[in-house]
């Protein structure tokens, strides 16, 4: 069982009292947080977050943000969501994690992304991304736009997703390939045939 130190107690107090005044339908916004365009943000019923957690949003009237009920984002987690980022229910994030529905420009034949603009002038491009209820996202995972993560799937640690993972699958690696679908019928996971 964990046991807080002092500070944590008090440091949580102000979180907790923080969340019910700013983002009451959160369960735990821990501090320090950054989340520019907070108003962009739909659901999050029962979410808790670790500390530093770093949400860019546009604001104003359009949710851009939804997040299901009873997520947990663990420290560091940044979420980039310009147009659509779609969280589902009970996704577990573990820390370092950055999730984007947008880039830089387009790196595609012909994306128009010339070199000798600088990066931070080229237009932004978005896609929506979609993750699906009860995944697991492993430490320092990165999801890129585009990308749909179906129910179930888990995604292990370091790994970067390009491209969509189907349901109940664990993926891993740089681009995370899916190694392991999960069996209904013998209730377990199998390895995919193209392991190494």
């Amino acid at each position: 069982m964990n046991k807080y130190s002092l500070y944590e107690i008090i440091d949580n107090t102000f979180s907790l009292i923080y969340t019910k005044i700013a983002y009451p339908s959160f369960r735990l916004l821990r501090r320090p947080a950054y989340i520019r365009g907070g108003t962009s943000i739909e659901g999050g019923y029962g979410l808790t977050t670790g500390r530093f957690c770093r949400f860019d949003l546009p604001g104003g009237k359009k949710k851009t943000l939804h997040i299901g009920k009873n997520c947990q984002f663990g420290d560091n987690t940044h979420i980039v969501a310009l147009k659509s980022v779609h969280i589902g229910e009970n996704v577990l994030i573990a820390s370092k994690v950055f999730i984007s529905d947008t880039s830089h420009g387009s790196y595609t034949e012909n994306g128009g992304s010339d070199p000798v603009i600088a990066p931070s002038k080229r237009k932004l491009i978005s896609h929506p991304v979609k993750i699906g209820d009860n995944v697991w996202i492993g430490e320092n995972v990165v999801v890129l736009s585009g990308v749909e993560i179906g129910k179930g799937c888990v995604i292990g640690a370091n790994s970067v997703v390009t491209k969509n993972i189907e349901e109940g699958s664990i993926a891993c690696g740089i681009p995370a390939r899916v190694i392991k679908r999960w069996s209904h019928d013998k209730r377990k996971w199998i390895p995919t045939e193209n392991t190494d």
